[in-house]
């Protein structure tokens, strides 16, 4: 469950922190006051989008921390220690950062974590229900997943999700296989003749840089000749002035000199030295010049080879060196297209295959959502008798679809229906006329959802909107029956609702001159009193709004 959220600059809010505990937390506050503002904190926490309007005015980056207790979440810490975040023991630190330049960075036990990571673990911690819910009831890949939910079995859903899509892989391939017979043996075709100018070719890896090296050399056979033989001279041929003969004559001076300073004993080393090393020049010039010959015939052979090596890589539209590489791509291509046939068995039998698989799943997943859509039909209709709505019947209508036919969800589509008075054909949600109606209808499916989640902690932001007197007192118990089994906490403008509540976070915002700022404190005793009052009768607490509140305090504690 969730234990601590930190925010700081985050919209409203400068620095907060905000301790929360098992059972029912109720957070109320004027409208405006930012009671929203710590569910939208959260939700950056777990990987929602974050935009940087929502960063304090005059501050560069908005954090947000939320710490969660594991020990009731086996799945959760088994994530953490799949994907290396477990170091906390049973606790989880999530951590979100947004700079006023729109850079997001998250955070799991302090290591660096992807937006999919936070969303991923944050959908084992918390289960959010917003009064937005009532639209999203609306569609009816959302009933899907709330009945699937409510049967356990959403796991297999999602298995079955994942076969349908390897299987509707599978047959696009085959099809395009089968249907691409005439451009298959086309490419076959042109990719025989590719590969045997390639074959005939036959470049070696590395025999072009070696090939260029060599047409250099005996492009410049003449020049090389003529500069080596000068070299030779300058070394040590020549009679009037070569090197040999001048470091000779100089190491001699030095030799005769007597009494020299250190500096020049240095100078004799180092000609020394340089003598040496003209002498082992001289060698290699000499050996170069005896083996050096010109080869006019080996250079038209090389330039030849080049030409053809350089004209198919322009037919290939590549770099010469790329050539031996083209030719391996080739050559597999060439191997696939011609197990053609048999990669078209091989993929009708991974069909046929991934079509078993699904329809052994698809059979079960049915059967468990038909038996599940009765006992969901009946724990709904029980909530709208709670909620003032004697009479309405719930239908989770599964319809199968065609024989034959696979989908993504299975072999029926889902849809709720409602029957709102008697004789009334089943109707669908979006043809419900009254929002208020919606509202409780979509309350009483939350409850019970949530009721069969798997999820410990529970947040309900404003699903009270459009109820409100005895209904509101229904809905209040509802919630703290659900904190009773785990966490919930609720954004609420109720005072039935909040008296019901085993926690009291108040809300409140305090404007200056050029700023305002949220805060939220923990409320008990005569605050909580005169909190549930000012619920109750607007700006001015009376009296009687206090006894009213006393009264509807004692009466939520007393809720089992």
């Amino acid at each position: 469950m969730l234990t601590t959220l930190t925010v700081k600059h985050f919209t409203l809010v400068e620095s907060l922190e905000v301790d929360f505990g098992a059972g029912m937390t109720a957070l109320t506050g004027e409208t405006g006051a930012g009671k929203s503002l710590v569910l939208d904190a959260l939700a950056m926490a777990l990987g929602d989008r974050a935009d940087t309007d929502r960063i304090r005015q005059g501050q560069e980056r908005a954090e947000v921390s939320a710490l969660f207790d594991l020990t009731e979440i086996a799945a959760a810490r088994q994530w953490l220690i799949d994907n290396d975040f477990a170091e906390n023991g049973d606790e989880v630190l999530l951590r979100r950062l947004l700079t006023r330049e729109g850079r997001s960075r998250g955070y799991i036990n302090g290591q660096a974590a992807t937006m999919q990571q936070l969303r991923e673990l944050g959908e084992m911690l918390i289960d959010i229900h917003s009064q937005h819910e009532h639209q999203s009831l609306l569609r009816r890949e959302t009933h899907h997943k709330i009945l699937d939910s409510f049967a356990g079995c959403s796991e297999l859903a999602g298995e079955l999700r994942q076969i349908y899509q390897q299987w509707a892989t599978t047959t696009q391939l085959l099809d395009k296989l089968e249907n691409a017979t005439d451009e298959l043996n086309a490419r076959r075709e042109l990719l025989t003749f590719q590969l045997s100018e390639l074959d005939e070719l036959s470049l070696a890896e590395g025999e072009l840089e070696q090939l260029e090296q060599q047409q250099q050399q005996l492009g410049n056979a003449e020049a090389i000749l003529r500069d080596s033989g000068t070299l030779l001279q300058l070394c040590s041929e020549a009679e009037d002035f070569n090197l040999q003969d001048s470091l000779g004559k100089a190491l001699q001076l030095l030799a005769n000199m007597p009494g020299k300073p250190a500096e020049l004993i240095e100078a004799e080393k180092l000609l020394n030295s340089a003598a040496i090393e003209v002498a082992e020049a001289s060698r290699e010039i000499q050996q170069h010049l005896d083996k050096f010959e010109l080869d006019p015939e080996r250079l038209l052979q090389l330039e030849t080879r080049l030409s053809a090596i350089y004209q198919l890589a322009r037919k290939h539209r590549i770099d010469p060196p790329a050539l031996p590489a083209k030719h391996l791509a080739l050559q597999e291509e060439l191997d696939n297209l011609a197990g053609g046939e048999g990669s078209i068995e091989k993929l009708r039998q991974q069909a046929a295959t991934l079509s078993d698989q699904y329809l052994a799943l698809a059979e079960n997943l049915t059967a468990r959502r038909t038996a599940a859509a009765t006992e969901f039909s009946a724990l709904v209709e029980q909530q709208f008798s709670a909620l003032s709505m004697d009479g309405t019947q719930f239908i989770p209508q599964l319809t199968p679809v065609k024989s034959g036919q696979l989908t993504a969800n299975g072999m029926e589509t889902i849809e709720f229906l409602i029957t709102t008075n008697p004789g009334e054909p089943p109707r669908s949600l979006a043809k419900i006329a009254s929002g208020g109606e919606l509202s409780r209808i979509s309350l009483a499916i939350q409850v019970i959802a949530a009721n069969h989640s798997a999820v410990p902690t529970l947040i309900f932001d404003e699903v009270d909107v459009g109820i409100g007197g005895a209904t509101a007192d229904v809905v209040g118990k509802l919630l703290r029956q659900l904190g009773g089994q785990g966490q919930v906490i609720c954004v609420t403008h109720l005072p039935q609702v909040a008296a019901c509540a085993h926690h009291h976070l108040l809300v409140t915002k305090t404007t200056h001159e050029h700023s305002a700022n949220s805060s939220i404190q923990s409320l008990s005793g005569a605050d909580r009193t005169n909190e549930i009052a000012r619920m109750l009768g607007g700006a001015r607490t009376t009296d009687t709004s206090l006894n009213h509140a006393r009264e509807m305090l004692q009466l939520g504690e007393q809720t089992a």
